[in-house]
C-alpha cells in the first residue's frame, strides 16, 4: 500500500519526551504537500503522559516521575527505557487514510509483528491498543491536525514495569501490562523497531 508513498525514518535513540513532543509539532506546523511522511523510533526516560481527556485520578500514587499532559488522545500511560516508541507523521488524505483505519492499521502491524515472535495478539473493542491476553503490550494515542498526524505507539520491549503500578493503564484500573522479554525472550527494541516499521510500511 505504502510503496508508492514512501516514509523516511528517523532513528532518534534516547530522547527527551518533551523536546520531541515539540519537534513534533513544529515538524505538523510546517509541512506542506511536498513534505515525505516520516516515522520517528525513539525511547524515553521515565516519564507518565496524560491525554487530553485525561483524568488526574487514573495516577494512583506519586512515585517521584514527571507527569506531562500533553495533546494526544487517550488516558495515561508510561514510557521509559527498554520501550519501542513509534511516533507516525502522516499526511492521511495522501495516504487514503482516515482516523479509525489509521488506528487499525498500526494495531494490526504491532499484531503481525508479534506473530512474527510466535506471540498472538489481539485487539480490544473499544479500547485502543494491542493486547495478549488480558495484558496490554502496546499503547496507541495519537494528534490529528490540519489533516495530519503526529504521536503514535508504545510497545513495551524490555523495561521495567513497576511504574506501571502506580496508574490506571489508558484509564482502566487493575490493567495488566505485559512486554516481548517475558513473552518470547526478545529484548533489542532496535531490531525490534526495524521489523514494525517493515510492517507498518506494508499496511500504510
Amino acid at each position: 500500500m505504502g510503496e508508492d508513498r514512501p516514509l523516511t525514518v528517523r532513528r532518534l535513540g534516547s530522547v527527551d519526551y518533551q523536546a520531541t513532543w515539540s519537534a513534533m509539532r513544529a515538524f505538523t506546523a510546517a509541512r506542506n504537500g511536498a513534505t515525505a511522511d516520516e516515522i520517528w523510533l525513539c525511547q524515553h526516560a521515565p516519564v507518565f503522559t496524560q491525554g487530553l481527556a485525561g483524568k488526574p485520578e487514573h495516577l494512583l500514587h506519586d512515585i517521584g516521575i514527571p507527569v506531562v499532559s500533553t495533546d494526544r488522545g487517550g488516558q495515561i500511560t508510561y514510557h521509559g527505557p527498554g520501550q519501542l516508541v513509534a511516533y507516525l507523521l502522516l499526511d492521511l488524505g495522501r495516504r487514503q487514510l482516515t482516523v479509525k483505519r489509521l488506528v487499525d492499521r498500526i494495531e494490526q502491524a504491532v499484531i503481525d509483528l508479534l506473530a512474527d515472535y510466535g506471540v498472538a495478539a489481539q485487539r480490544r473493542a473499544g479500547a485502543p491498543g494491542v493486547y495478549v491476553g488480558a495484558a496490554k503490550i502496546a499503547a496507541l494515542g495519537l494528534k490529528i491536525k490540519n489533516g495530519c498526524s503526529y504521536h503514535g505507539l508504545a510497545l513495551n520491549v524490555a523495561m521495567d514495569l513497576a511504574p506501571f503500578a502506580a496508574i490506571n493503564p489508558c484509564g482502566y484500573r487493575g490493567l495488566a501490562v505485559t512486554q516481548l522479554s517475558e513473552l518470547c525472550g526478545e529484548t533489542d527494541a532496535e531490531s525490534v523497531g526495524d521489523r514494525l516499521v517493515a510492517h507498518l510500511q506494508g499496511l500504510l
